[in-house]
């Protein structure tokens, strides 16, 4: 812990104007090597469905090779008798699996205790499918296949839960499944909670911030108090952050209902933890946290279905459109550089999910001298800053097709609120200023298209009014979305791009 810091540490994501102080008393009890954002975490708790998935067809597979021993002439024509045991173990054991808390892999289970329970799971399977096979047909064959495939199934099935069990506790070790919050409030309520989590260890506690500053201890338990809740609004320690607790006494009515109304512009989940009275010592505190019981008061909890079918789309349909657009990427990368002098790619500094800084790749449209990283000044028509071939691909969106490499490293999706260039102006003001729910686009990842830019709302936006236009859309979107709207979005971006004359790009 005394080594020189790596990037992106607690002391990284402090306040610029902070004092000069000790990184390490900076960093509080909870010293994260290094800060994960919430979207790799996100992706982490992801994989626990995927190994769901892969235990599935691992089943189905082996139930299909050992049956075809007792059905040599097909299934259909086989006796059904032979082929009813796989078919009824294989999805009681696939229950029996999620039954049996086989993909919770806690921070305080031991691995031993994991694989006697999966032990247990193929005993009674076992015991089923050989009762079956022996009151169903009698067939010394198919008992014979049946106790094979249970053996060959469970000698399996430990080796990879030990794989599952190993990469869960590599990614916990990582910080990836270790939850992140702030608090609000420098409280005694906060004092109760941080004393609780450093003696469970089940989540960071990366800072506190309070309104009422000159009233306050520089730390509360060892954390560090890192500023006011307005601080808090545009601090670089919230794409780190997994959740806003409010710790503050609930009798204060006015003054809670103040913060929540401050922080719901921010995309992420605010809470309040209530009824800290009533907990009876901090292991109860504690819990509290841990179990989730607390009152949602903003932002969307994003089904782990529906975040793993949107992974999925994007990879197996972003990496199709790699492929197939490829030539085309080929030859509009060779007339960039013939056009002008500079590189062919421009990259550019953009707020991703939960207001996580991501560089987003295009292919380069301007003058590389006139460049302008942080979008001060919109693009009009005729601007003498677009390159001819510059031109063309703006218009046509060609631009854009290097985004497919955010998309497959899992920074940006296929679909969803365009990103917007840190700082974007329109017109002498900075675009998040004039819209209250600005950040609420960041509640997802954003996309190479979305359900703004088929509805027109694409390129600048040069009034505040076209701002809360696009905001709207975009939060229409995240309130919608699923796989078949996703679907429909793609079909319609290039007949809605091709379409749109008048978008200035």
């Amino acid at each position: 812990m005394n080594a020189v810091l790596p990037r992106h540490t607690l002391e990284d994501a402090t306040r610029v104007d902070s004092p000069v102080i000790d990184p390490r008393d900076r960093r509080g009890p909870f010293r994260p090597e290094k800060l994960v954002s919430a979207r790799e975490r996100r992706s982490g708790d992801m994989f626990v469905s995927l190994f769901r998935s892969i235990d599935f067809l691992a089943l189905v597979a082996f139930a299909v090779v050992c049956a075809r021993s007792v059905a040599p002439h097909g299934f259909f024509t086989a006796p059904f008798g032979n082929i009813l045991p796989f078919m009824a173990t294989t999805l009681v054991l696939y229950w029996a699996f999620y039954a049996a808390g086989l993909y919770r892999f806690g921070r305080n289970g031991r691995v031993w205790k994991h694989l006697v329970k999966l032990a247990c799971v193929f005993a009674g399977g076992y015991v089923m499918a050989d009762f079956i096979a022996d009151f169903s047909i009698n067939d010394y064959a198919v008992t014979a296949a049946v106790r094979f495939w249970i053996g060959a199934t469970v000698v399996y099935f430990m080796l990879q839960h030990l794989l599952w069990w190993s990469l869960v506790d590599r990614w916990r070790r990582q910080g990836k499944l270790i939850p992140s919050i702030v608090i609000v409030g420098a409280t005694k309520y906060a004092e109760k909670l941080i004393e609780a989590a450093i003696a469970e260890r089940h989540v960071n506690i990366l800072g506190i911030f309070d309104d009422r500053l000159s009233r306050n201890p520089e730390a509360v338990a060892g954390v560090p108090v890192l500023g006011d809740v307005q601080s808090l609004l545009g601090h670089k320690i919230t794409p780190y952050v997994d959740q806003i607790v409010v710790a503050l006494d609930t009798s204060a009515k006015a003054r809670v209902k103040t913060i929540i109304e401050k922080l719901r512009s921010l995309p992420n989940e605010v809470s309040l933890f209530v009824d800290m009275e009533n907990s009876q010592s901090a292991k109860a505190a504690w819990s509290r946290v841990a179990d989730m019981p607390l009152a949602r008061v903003s932002g969307i909890s994003e089904d782990d279905r529906k975040a793993m079918l949107k992974r999925a789309e994007d990879l197996i349909i972003g990496t199709l459109a790699l492929i197939i657009f490829s030539p085309l990427m080929l030859v509009t990368a060779l007339l960039i550089k013939l056009d002008s002098p500079g590189p062919i790619f421009f990259r550019q500094c953009r707020h991703g999910f939960n207001n996580e800084t991501i560089r987003v790749w295009k292919f380069r449209s301007m003058y590389t001298h006139m460049s302008d990283a942080t979008a001060a000044q919109q693009v009009t028509k005729g601007d003498p800053r677009v390159t001819r071939i510059g031109r063309f691909i703006r218009k046509t969106s060609l631009d854009e097709l290097p985004q497919l490499f955010n998309v497959i490293k899992g920074e940006m999706s296929l679909v969803g609120p365009r990103p917007h260039a840190i700082g974007m102006k329109t017109g002498p003001s900075e675009s998040a200023r004039l819209v209250a729910e600005y950040a609420w686009r960041h509640r997802m990842k954003p996309g190479v298209t979305g359900w703004a830019a088929i509805k027109g709302s694409r390129g600048p936006l040069d009034s505040a009014e076209d701002v809360r236009r696009r905001i709207a859309l975009d939060v229409e979107y995240i309130e919608r979305h699923d796989i078949w709207f996703d679907l429909y979005i793609m079909a319609m971006t290039v007949p809605c791009l091709l379409g749109d004359a008048k978008a200035v790009r």
